[in-house]
């Protein structure tokens, strides 16, 4: 595995197998080569299999040639800047599209790898840095093997294929919250199942066993504002992050996501001398449990350079008040700004007192049935009750939603009700469906649309994102989520509700 690595980056440094050992020892053994060396191939084959290639039938020409002839496809090669496969005559193919669209005016004799090898090298000592607790110690094993000789300035960003080709129009949303890379590893029910023991459910696998998994999916630059924001971008409008990033090639793979998919990051906070938060999910059927860590920022307020039409806060972590306090400030010394509060666990958590002031302030609150009842102190057997006591807080517009029963919003002493938009095959993973629902009704409100409107478009955009893996694969543009409106069942109505 170590010859892979070594081969893959064209490494000619003497030290380089003693230096994965040595790294290894460091972080306890935990066969990250390996793991990486598994994930690089498993993302080449998905490529090749996306295009059409046989994996264990296609000659390093066939494959030169097909990846070159996919060079403007930008989504294809979203997750592969760090991808490369070794021949067995030791040719190597990159995946890097920043290579690909380099070896278009190149013979195949003389193609590049360099960006590929970049990242690998990036990416390598990112995965032991992340998991060491002595990181000192990583960094001059890295510098020992020339694993630190590398940037990224020479690097372009090309917008994926999902990105609308005109510049963004309507409304300046800035979305506030923290930002992760998620893991996904995918369960079989030959590895896990579920144990049920009064309310709660536990997710159970054999211990101290080795139980296989299906797949792992590597899924870049998440969370709620993240995925708001590129929902937003998506659907054309402009959108902007602000997000908490570590010095690490990590963060350096969020800010390239973000400027791919047209969001604005001059509020995005890089804290050189942290890491980027990482996050696993585990996925079982349709349903996900999340290992959770997220690193500890400073969260220091600072007005954005652009002043924007909306500002839209979600999940931040538990050290975050005083940015929420700076919010504050900056929502008072602007009220024209108009403000939309999805939010998360530490949120709630702090009780309805001292969010007290958020509430008052928002234009929109958006939270589910039971969170909805958390903060109100009302009873669940009635929305209209919920949503009263929402509006009793400060917010002008209420948005509610209640699983498989759809959801509800309230303006003006109306409260409107859809059901959820069909599936059309069962859910691949839900990961991402709440925030693609709430981003898609703000961004409607915020460009004029009426409450029917944006109740209608929300269900539409949440149906597609749960039939692909991660919270932002499945973004519709406006156009496709117009598309699927055209074509919705007669039952999929906005409706007046009573009850």
């Amino acid at each position: 595995m170590t010859k892979f690595l070594k081969d893959l980056l064209g490494s000619d440094e003497p030290l380089f197998a003693l230096t994965l050992q040595q790294l290894e020892a460091v972080t306890g053994r935990k066969s990250i080569d390996i793991a990486y060396m598994a994930d690089i191939t498993h993302r080449a084959h998905t490529v090749m299999r996306e295009i059409g290639l046989d994996t264990a039938d296609t000659t390093e020409h066939e494959l030169y040639k097909a990846l070159n002839a996919r060079a403007t496809d930008t989504k294809l090669f979203a997750d592969t800047a760090d991808v490369g496969l070794i021949y067995n005559n030791g040719q190597i193919i990159s995946f890097n599209l920043d290579d690909i669209k380099e070896n278009q005016s190149a013979p195949y004799e003389q193609r590049t790898v360099r960006h590929m090898q970049c990242r690998v090298q990036l990416t390598l000592v990112d995965l032991y840095y992340r998991v060491a607790e002595d990181k000192e110690a990583v960094n001059q094993l890295a510098h020992q093997a020339k694993l630190d000789v590398c940037n990224l300035e020479e690097y372009h960003v090309e917008p994926t294929a999902t990105t609308p080709a005109n510049e963004p129009q309507g409304p300046n949303i800035l979305c506030i919250g923290d930002i992760f890379t998620d893991a996904f590893i995918t369960l079989g029910d030959d590895t896990a199942k579920i144990i049920k023991e009064g309310d709660m459910e536990w997710l159970a696998v054999p211990f101290g066993r080795k139980p296989p998994y299906e797949k792992v999916d590597i899924v870049k630059s998440v969370g709620p504002s993240p995925n708001v924001a590129v929902s937003i971008a998506r659907l054309g409008y402009q959108a902007g992050l602000m997000a908490w990033i570590g010095g690490d090639a990590t963060g350096q793979e969020a800010l390239e996501h973000l400027h791919a998919e047209h969001v604005s990051t001059e509020s995005m906070v890089i804290e050189q001398d942290k890491a980027t938060s990482y996050w696993y999910v585990l996925c079982y059927k349709a349903d996900r449990t999340m290992l959770v860590k997220s690193e500890k920022y400073r969260y220091e307020w600072c007005d954005p350079a652009t002043k924007p039409d909306w500002i839209y806060l979600a999940y931040l972590g538990e050290d975050s008040w005083p940015l929420h306090e700076g919010l504050l400030n900056y929502l008072e010394r602007n009220p024209d700004v108009k403000f939309a509060l999805q939010p998360g666990t530490f949120q709630f958590k702090w009780g309805l007192e001292k969010m007290a002031p958020l509430y008052a302030r928002s234009n929109i609150a958006l939270m589910n049935r039971e969170e909805a009842m958390d903060v109100t102190g009302l009873p669940y057997d009635s929305v209209t009750n919920l949503a009263n006591g929402l509006h009793e807080l400060g917010p002008e517009t209420v948005v509610i939603t209640d699983g498989p029963n759809g959801s509800y919003a309230s303006q003006n002493g109306r409260l409107l009700t859809i059901p959820n938009y069909p599936d059309p095959a069962p859910p691949v993973e839900r990961t991402g469906a709440g925030d693609a629902f709430s981003s898609t009704f703000v961004a409607a409100i915020a460009a004029g649309e009426p409450l029917e409107t944006a109740l209608a478009w929300a269900p539409i955009n949440s149906m597609n994102v749960v039939q692909h893996v991660g919270a932002q694969k499945g973004l519709l543009s406006l156009d496709e989520i117009k598309g699927y409106l055209a074509s919705a069942p007669a039952e999929y109505v906005v409706k007046e509700f009573q009850g």
